[in-house]
C-alpha cells in the first residue's frame, strides 16, 4: 500500500483529543503551499531563474589560454610561435587582456617577431559605435536577472492559483459535511417520531394511517441521508487530491478527520488589509507584475537592438614590455605598442531597422494589455469584496432565522403532542427547519468561498497561508 493516513500528526495547532480530529481551513491550505507537487514544482521556478543568472554571469567569466604552433621541415626551424593570455570582460563593455608572446624561426613572418625574452602586453579593446551602451552579454544577463525576479511572481501566481483550488475542494467537504449533519438530524427525528406514532397507534391513541404517513417520511429522509453520505465521502475523496507529503507521498484522511460544524464556524467580515491593497493593487498584483517584467525584458531587448542600428566602431590597445630578468618595467616606454581599429556598417539596415520595429510593437501590445488587465483585475477584486461583506451579512441575518424556524418547530412538536396539530404539519415545519439549516450552511460557504475568492482576486492566496 503506497498511500499512508493523514494522522493526528497534521493537526498538530489543536491541544485536545477532541479537537485533534477537526481539519481546520487554514491547516489544510497551509499542508497544500507546502507538501502539494505543484506547491513544490512552483519553487522550481526561482531555482530555474538562479541557474539562468548563473548562466548569463558565465559571460563575464575571465577567460585564461594559451596557443603553440611550431613548424620544422628538413631539420630546419620554420617558426615557433607561442600566445599565453588572460582576458577579463567587464560590465562596461571594456575587456581588459595581458599576455606573453614570444616567437623565433628562419621564416617567420616579420610582423610576429619578437624579442629574443619574448614580449608582454597589457590593454583593453572596447566598441565604440554598436555595443557601446548594450552588447549581447549586458542584455542577456540584465534579462536574466528579470527573469529571477519574474520567476518569484510566477511562483506565487501558481501557488494563488494552487491554494485557490484547495479552498474549493475543502468548503465542497465542508458544505457535504455539515449537510449530511441536517440530514441525519431530521432522520432521527423521523426516527423517533415513527416509533412515537406506532406506539400510539398500538395503544389506540392515533390512527394507523398516521404510521403509514411517518413511515413514509422516515422511507424519505432515509433516503436523503443516504445519498448526503456519498456526497461527504466524495468530497472527501476529492480533497485528498490535494495532501500530499513532501511532494512525493500521497496521503489520506484518517476515518475520524472531519471539518468544523456551522455552529463552531463564525463567518468572515472584510478584512482592512484588502481594502488599504485597492489603492495599490496595480502596482503589487502579481499578474500585473509578471506582465512589467516581461515589457522590462522587452526594454532590455530593445537597447540591444538599437546598438544594432549603429556603426561597428572596435578600438583595441597594447602597451608592450620585454621582460628582462623578471622585470617586466625595466624596459618600459610610452612608445611600445599595438593598436587597432576596426570600422563598418551596412548600408541599409533594413533587418535591423525591421527587428528594432517588430520589438517595439511588442512593447506597445504589452502596455495596452496591461492597462486593460489592471482595471479588469481592480474591477474584480471590488466585485470580491462586495459579495464578502454582503455575504457576512446574510450568514449574520439568516442564523436568527433558523433559530426562528426552530422556535416554530418547537411550538408545533408541543401542539402535535397535545393533539392540537396534524403529522403533516410537523412535518412540513422539519422540513422548513432543515431547509433554512441547509440554507445557512450554503451561505456560510458563500461567505468563505468570497473571502478565498478576494484574497485569490488580489493574487495573495499563495502568501497568506505560508
Amino acid at each position: 500500500m503506497n498511500r499512508f493516513i493523514l494522522l493526528f500528526t497534521l493537526l498538530f495547532f489543536t491541544l485536545s483529543v477532541e479537537a485533534q480530529d477537526i481539519l481546520s481551513a487554514e491547516l489544510f491550505m497551509r499542508q497544500v503551499a507546502l507538501h502539494h507537487p505543484l506547491a513544490k514544482q512552483a519553487d522550481l521556478q526561482i531555482n530555474r531563474g538562479d541557474a539562468l543568472v548563473l548562466k548569463a554571469r558565465g559571460g563575464f567569466d575571465p577567460k585564461v589560454g594559451g596557443d603553440l604552433r611550431q613548424k620544422y621541415f628538413d631539420g630546419d626551424s620554420y617558426y615557433s610561435m607561442l600566445n599565453a593570455g588572460l582576458k577579463v570582460p567587464t560590465w562596461f563593455g571594456i575587456q581588459l587582456e595581458g599576455g606573453y608572446d614570444q616567437t623565433g624561426g628562419q621564416n617567420l613572418n616579420p610582423e610576429f617577431k619578437t624579442p629574443e625574452d619574448g614580449l608582454i602586453y597589457a590593454g583593453l579593446s572596447m566598441a565604440l559605435g554598436k555595443g557601446l551602451f548594450m552588447d549581447e552579454r549586458r542584455a542577456a544577463l540584465r534579462q536574466a536577472q528579470i527573469h529571477l525576479e519574474s520567476s518569484k511572481v510566477k511562483r506565487q501566481l501558481l501557488l494563488n492559483q494552487l491554494v485557490l483550488e484547495a479552498a474549493e475542494a475543502y468548503w465542497k467537504w465542508f458544505k457535504a459535511y455539515n449537510s449530511m449533519l441536517v440530514y441525519e438530524e431530521g432522520f432521527a427525528l423521523a426516527d423517533q417520531r415513527f416509533n412515537a406514532v406506532r406506539g400510539g397507534a398500538e395503544l389506540g391513541d392515533r390512527p394507523y394511517i398516521d404510521t403509514l404517513e411517518a413511515g413514509i417520511q422516515l422511507q424519505n429522509r432515509n433516503l436523503m441521508l443516504q445519498e448526503s453520505r456519498m456526497n461527504f465521502k466524495n468530497a472527501s475523496a476529492y480533497l485528498e487530491v490535494f495532501l500530499w507529503e513532501d511532494g512525493i507521498i500521497p496521503l489520506e484522511l484518517a476515518a475520524t478527520t472531519i471539518p468544523p460544524t456551522m455552529d463552531n464556524t463564525e463567518s468572515s467580515d472584510v478584512e482592512f488589509r484588502l481594502l488599504n491593497a485597492l489603492d495599490t493593487i496595480g502596482t503589487n498584483h502579481p499578474k500585473l507584475l509578471e506582465y512589467r517584467f516581461m515589457v522590462e525584458g522587452l526594454e532590455v531587448e530593445q537597447r540591444w537592438k538599437n546598438e544594432q542600428l549603429k556603426p561597428t566602431v572596435n578600438l583595441k590597445y597594447n602597451a608592450l614590455s620585454t621582460p628582462v630578468n623578471g622585470d617586466v618595467f625595466s624596459t618600459y616606454s610610452p612608445s611600445n605598442y599595438n593598436w587597432g581599429l576596426e570600422v563598418s556598417m551596412p548600408l541599409l539596415l533594413r533587418k535591423e531597422r525591421g527587428n528594432f520595429r517588430l520589438n517595439n510593437l511588442k512593447i506597445q501590445e504589452a502596455n495596452y494589455e496591461i492597462a486593460s488587465m489592471e482595471q479588469a483585475i481592480r474591477s474584480k477584486a471590488e466585485m470580491a469584496i462586495n459579495e464578502w461583506s454582503t455575504s457576512f451579512s446574510q450568514v449574520n441575518l439568516y442564523r436568527r432565522t433558523v433559530l426562528d424556524y426552530g422556535k416554530l418547530l418547537d411550538g408545533e412538536r408541543q401542539l402535535f403532542n397535545g393533539g392540537e396539530s396534524s403529522l403533516f404539519m410537523v412535518n412540513s415545519r422539519e422540513m422548513n427547519y432543515m431547509k433554512a439549516k441547509l440554507k445557512l450552511v450554503d451561505l456560510l460557504v458563500t461567505n468563505h468561498m468570497a473571502a478565498v475568492q478576494a484574497d485569490f482576486s488580489f493574487g495573495s492566496m499563495g502568501t497568506i497561508v505560508q
